[in-house]
């Protein structure tokens, strides 16, 4: 039996600590992968196909995965509960990852692309994990609740290169592809976090519909869900003011950043950089997505999710300046930090804000429509970088990252505007 807490104590149960703790974990052992693919994934496509023009394959497919798988496994959770979601998506991502590494020591392109996409796709699918650690918190709290488990995202980017350094000791005394290694060993971690998943008890949908029995004396507001109560419906998130600009911050961030995660390494190669040092960068991008999460979401708490997911976007709207705009490395790195610091302010505090504005049996779908535009957006954003890169400059990458940004700042400007003229 799990002790209750009152509400107004400002304390968490015990059984709730434990969950997240777990999921936390859970989401460090798989995040590993993600950080790999990232980091290593174009290296891999130019190894198995020999061009450069196809090194954002990687980094695309997790957009495609992101739009495609979002919402259906959105429906699964809100049906089934959170756990077979994320066991299903994780599961998914063991078998992309072994099929990956076989596709690299036998210089399959084709095997390596179904590889990544069976992975991406597993990614994509667990990350319900956010979804769960919203219905288990009071709405004041859920904001601390995801800066939490993104904490396990900021273990994966430690867990990450100990990962590589393995496979390269492995690789250079057996002969086999360093590349192709870490993805023979990463079921490893993505079955450890599987089997960590199981021991979370009760599923998190149970405790989100039954909140006030894990925190005696909390009264469920009385009000209705975006949608009735058995038919939700995406068009009417749309409608809502609150999250449809929450999805669009969340869209605009993701696609602000995956121009500039491209962007940072061209820049500071173009103006003579090492490898070491866009490397050292990009760990400066990492540490401004998930160091802060904590702080962040106490804050979207605190303060409200809208007055931090709108100041995140702008940060990364100024992040993609300083990129594009300078030479410099530590002007450009200050660029990337301050887009990873953006996406991270925006994602918690827009994840919060629409789980705020729907019930439990709807917040699975409800985040999935959020996480699918985002896809969309990190697909478009890898399909125009290349060739306004190629065609025009690399300034005119971070004019288009900041056009991205721009939207959910410009719309929210017109309705105060629209909303002052009423008055």
């Amino acid at each position: 039996m799990h002790k209750p807490i009152s509400p107004a104590s400002g304390g968490i149960p015990p059984l709730i600590k434990r969950n997240t703790v777990l999921l936390a974990l859970s989401q460090s052992f798989v995040g590993a992968g993600t950080q790999l693919a990232y980091g290593i994934g174009p290296l891999m496509v130019i190894a198995v196909t020999g061009s450069a023009s196809l090194a954002g394959l990687t980094v695309g497919l997790f957009g495609i995965s992101r739009f495609l798988v979002s919402y259906p496994i959105g429906q699964i959770t809100d049906h089934y509960g959170r756990k077979p979601g994320i066991l299903f998506g994780q599961g998914l991502a063991l078998i992309g990852s072994f099929a990956s590494g076989l596709a690299m020591i036998a210089g399959s392109a084709i095997g390596l692309t179904l590889g990544m996409v069976i992975f991406t796709m597993g990614i994509s699918a667990s990350q319900q994990m956010r979804v769960a650690a919203t219905d288990m918190y009071l709405p004041r709290r859920r904001g601390l609740a995801l800066g939490f488990l993104a904490t396990g995202s900021l273990v994966g980017v430690a867990l990450s290169p100990l990962v590589m350094s393995l496979a390269e000791a492995v690789g250079h005394r057996t002969g086999h592809d360093p590349l192709g290694l870490p993805w023979l060993m990463m079921p490893v971690l993505i079955l450890a976090g599987m089997i960590v998943v199981t021991f979370v008890r009760p599923d998190p949908k149970e405790i989100g519909m039954n909140l006030q029995r894990y925190y005696p004396g909390y009264l469920p507001p009385a009000r209705r869900s975006v949608g009735e109560p058995d038919d939700f419906s995406s068009w009417n998130l749309l409608r809502n003011r609150p999250t449809r600009l929450a999805i669009l911050s969340n869209c605009a961030g993701q696609g602000n950043m995956a121009i500039v995660m491209v962007l940072t390494s061209l820049v500071l190669s173009h103006h003579g950089h090492s490898l070491t040092a866009i490397t050292i960068s990009h760990m400066f991008h990492s540490a401004g997505m998930f160091a802060f999460t904590i702080p962040l979401g106490w804050a979207s708490d605190r303060y409200g999710r809208e007055w931090v997911m709108y100041p995140g976007v702008g940060t990364a709207l100024v992040g993609a300046l300083f990129v594009a705009f300078s030479e410099g490395f530590l002007t450009v790195t200050l660029g990337t930090f301050l887009v990873g610091l953006g996406w991270c302010a925006a994602n918690v505090a827009s994840t919060a804000l629409i789980a705020d504005q729907v019930e439990t049996q709807h917040r699975g779908r409800a985040i999935g429509v959020s996480e699918s535009g985002a896809g969309a957006m990190t697909l478009v954003a890898a399909a125009v970088t290349g060739p306004l890169v190629e065609c025009a400059s690399l300034p005119a990458a971070g004019i288009a990252a900041v056009a991205i940004a721009v939207v959910p700042l410009a719309m929210l400007a017109w309705m105060k505007v629209a909303e002052w003229r009423a008055a």
